[in-house]
């Protein structure tokens, strides 16, 4: 060890080197620093400029990336159900001129009418039915990306008021009411309205369909005629059709109206040898309900979960 006084020169003489700024290899200087040292990058040490990764917790901090466009739900089974159940066979007013035609009027849907295109269909086709006039869908099939509604029978063919009005009104045969006589006597022309959605169909509800529809018809003041013809059946009936179910001795119009039109019907006879038919609504194994037939009666019903 070496004697404490011949330390004090080596330590005077580090002391001097380090005030003068001197270069000692591992030592910082001790010079001021210059004034615009603060605007230049911190000293770095070894190895600092290896990045350090993002600690956990920022990681879940983080928003998630959502994507931009979300394409909306398909049109399910049962939505479909719903459509043909409170569209198909219900009346609206023309708020603009349908024009006739086989093959039908694209409209995009949730677009206001291109009324120089509608024109132009107008003048080609003819007018199917005028502003005003008192229409009924009579039919509805869907695509992968539009739905077809044909007007007072679609463009194919004449359409007769009465054959409608005595649909809805079942097996009472009841006469139309005196302010539509002359109307149903007429034959009108047909129209179709094919609604594009160009991506896809949507899942929607009745409500939407029509006010899609809204461009060229009106439903507000409007009402089937099944509904009227609700109010004359036996009560047991119209609670059945409020629930939307079908029951022992309802007719086919009254299935129709409490259920809508089945997706499938399968006849066959029975072990008795009478002759049945069976309305399938859904699909398995989803629930499923049969309806069976005989005759124009309900003489059974199932369901199945």
């Amino acid at each position: 060890m070496a004697p404490i006084g011949m330390g004090v020169p080596v330590t005077i003489a580090l002391w001097m080197a380090l005030a003068l700024g001197g270069d000692i290899p591992g030592v910082t200087s001790l010079r001021p620093l210059p004034a615009n040292a603060g605007t230049s990058a911190p000293p770095t040490l070894p190895g600092s400029d290896v990045k350090t990764p993002a600690s956990p917790s920022d990681a879940l901090q983080a928003p998630p990336q959502q994507p931009s466009d979300h394409p909306a739900k398909e049109l399910q089974p049962q939505s479909r159900l719903l459509l043909v159940r409170f569209v198909d066979g219900e009346f609206a007013h023309v708020v603009q001129p349908l024009p006739g035609g086989k093959k039908g009027y694209k409209v995009p849907a949730g677009r206001p009418l291109d009324m120089k295109k509608l024109s132009d269909a107008l003048r080609l086709y003819g007018t199917a039915a005028g502003q005003g006039d008192t229409v009924q869908i009579t039919g509805i099939d869907f695509h992968s990306d539009s739905i077809v509604l044909r007007i007072n029978g679609g463009g194919k063919k004449h359409f007769h008021l009465r054959d409608h009005l005595a649909i809805g009104m079942g097996n009472v045969g009841t006469a139309p009411p005196p302010e539509t006589q002359s109307y149903a006597q007429q034959q009108l022309p047909g129209a179709t309205i094919v609604l594009d959605y160009a991506h896809g169909v949507p899942d929607m509800s009745p409500d939407d369909l029509k006010r899609d529809l809204s461009v060229f018809l009106d439903f507000s003041k409007q009402h089937s005629t099944t509904v009227n013809w609700i109010d004359t059946l036996a009560p047991q009936f119209q609670e059945a059709i409020k629930d939307e179910h079908a029951i022992v001795g309802m007719d086919s119009e009254m299935v129709l109206a409490a259920m809508g039109r089945p997706e499938h019907k399968v006849r066959e006879r029975d072990q008795e040898g009478n002759d049945t038919e069976d309305w399938i609504y859904g699909t398995p194994p989803s629930k499923t309900t049969f309806v069976t037939f005989e005759g124009n009666t309900v003489i059974r019903v199932k369901e199945y979960d």
